[in-house]
């Protein structure tokens, strides 16, 4: 009978061995990479992730939660999003409210991705907004179709009135950006799509907001806080880099301030940046 409770206790004791040694403990990752810390016990009452901040340096989650003894235990999952040396707890609270100064400090390192030479973005060169190709060929063909009734109204002597077809709506930057921003937010984009996307927003407002004469990263930080220019950035910047996209939006919405924006009040922006 001991014998065979000494095995069974040896069993169970190699599974939890062999358990823990599968538990992840990534302390360390690159910018916009995840990593995971397993199996992490810390005490006090059950803890929560504290109010998110788009200006956060980095972005938790608690990926599953046990209780352990009196207090609980804990799988997290963290994504840097700037480099430098970062404390998990400050962005963790206690579920009832209580104070987190029991909590130990979880340090974390994110390593940048450029290089270490590198100590700003390059400084990209402006460029004009994307044109909105085939307005004007429907504006010729309709103009040619328009004369060639006038023509058969003088000179062949048909009496009725023609019927002028309806103008055509001209295409706007909203049509443009539509069905990209629809792909993103449903994880269908792939990376160059998901590039032109930011690369289009960036491009106009700095443009439109007159940044071109700042450096990258103040002209994105101005960027961010217009409360125009900003919302459709920060939303997808959210489905790009955080750890669980929302998914409620209003798409009109976001696409409100991009409607009345043609080729025609493009056009001038684009002489403007190439002068």
């Amino acid at each position: 009978m001991n014998g065979a409770l000494l095995r069974s206790l040896l069993v169970v004791s190699l599974a939890a061995a062999a358990l823990l040694g599968q538990t992840r403990d990534q302390r360390t990752s690159p910018v916009g990479m995840r990593a995971y810390i397993e199996q992490l016990v810390l005490p006090g009452a059950e803890v929560v992730v504290g109010k998110v901040d788009h200006a956060d340096p980095v972005a938790v989650r608690i990926v599953k939660v046990w209780p352990h003894g009196s207090i609980f235990r804990y799988d997290l999952e963290w994504t840097g999003l700037e480099p430098g040396s970062h404390d998990l707890k400050d962005y963790l609270t206690h579920k009832d409210g209580s104070s987190n100064d029991d909590l130990p400090s979880i340090v974390v390192q994110v390593k940048p991705t450029l290089a270490m030479t590198t100590t700003e973005p390059t400084e990209p060169e402006p460029v004009p907004a994307p044109r909105l190709a085939g307005y004007r060929t429907q504006q010729i063909v309709f103009g040619v179709l328009w004369v060639t009734g006038l023509l058969l109204i003088l000179f062949v002597g048909r009496k009725r009135r023609v019927k002028l077809a309806p103008p055509v709506a001209k295409p706007t930057l909203a049509d443009r950006l539509r069905p990209l921003v629809e792909a993103v937010a449903a994880d269908k984009a792939d990376t160059a799509a998901k590039a032109e996307l930011e690369r289009m927003l960036v491009s106009f407002w700095r443009l439109r907001l007159d940044l071109r004469h700042e450096k990258a990263v103040a002209a994105l930080a101005a960027i961010r806080q217009h409360p125009e220019a900003g919302a459709l950035l920060r939303q997808v910047e959210l489905w790009l880099h955080a750890p669980e996209p929302p998914r409620d939006f209003d798409l009109g919405k976001l696409l409100e301030p991009y409607r009345a924006v043609t080729a025609d009040s493009l056009q001038p922006i684009a002489k403007e940046a190439t002068s």
